[in-house]
């Protein structure tokens, strides 16, 4: 499982909202759905992230356990 929990927070601290993320980096719907619902995105998505929020992908990703 994956949990974008930490992207979300850095979105706010940073000042920019889910819309301006999507737009800003060219996101589609289903990716922003994807990534709402934590589940898996490329890893072109992730560098992309990264790179706008000039951070690691440990930053904005965890990994946790799966729960059955």
């Amino acid at each position: 499982m994956v949990d974008y929990k930490k992207l979300w927070i850095l979105l706010l601290e940073k000042k920019i909202t889910k819309p301006q993320f999507q737009s800003m980096l060219g996101l589609s719907s289903t990716t922003m759905t994807k990534l709402n619902k934590n589940e898996f995105v490329s890893m072109d998505v992730l560098v992309r992230i990264c790179k706008m929020l000039e951070c690691d992908i440990g930053d904005i990703i965890e990994v946790t356990k799966q729960t059955k």
